[in-house]
């Protein structure tokens, strides 16, 4: 497999470094509505990819690894809201030890999150590349792996689908 050259520091603009510094902020997005909903990250991150999605591989690479990323953590914090709502408004469940833990590793990942997301806004402001662990290396073989053209091996325009 070949992949792209990695752009340097030096080789990219400002707006790059900030558009890519940007894809990390995403998290906030509920926070800045104002709103509780976990799914608001979710969707300003999605939007945030697609917009940035024509721009430079730097970019691209930041905004798809951040969106990735907050899938995980939507998804553990849905399931929270989800059980308090049963919990204390439809009292269909009780409060256990097993829904403290689930808080407890909450916590814990948020957290965790939070950090991997600083630590990654602030080197994508700097024009370096930081790749969270299991997300980084699929982000990078997405992004920056040459894909084989087809039809400039061949003449012919049309061709059957892959299996």
């Amino acid at each position: 497999m070949e992949y792209h050259d990695l752009e340097q520091p030096d080789e990219l603009s400002k707006k790059e470094k900030e558009d890519a510094m940007g894809a990390y902020l995403m998290m906030f997005a509920a926070i800045g509505a104002g709103l509780p909903l976990p799914i608001i990250n979710l969707i300003a991150s999605v939007i945030y990819y697609f917009v940035q999605k024509r721009n430079t591989r730097f970019v691209r690479f930041h905004s798809l690894q951040s969106l990735w990323s907050q899938i995980p953590t939507t998804l553990i914090n849905a399931g929270a809201m989800y059980w308090t709502l049963q919990i204390f408004l439809f009292d269909n469940l009780e409060v256990t030890d097993m829904y403290y833990g689930y808080l407890v590793m909450l916590v814990i990942l948020n957290l965790a999150y939070f950090a991997f997301s600083i630590v990654g806004a602030v080197k994508a402001r700097n024009g370096k590349m930081y790749y969270f662990l299991f997300f980084g290396k699929i982000c990078y073989h997405q992004v920056y792996q040459i894909k084989d053209d087809i039809d400039s091996e061949s003449n012919n325009v049309n061709l059957p689908p892959k299996l």
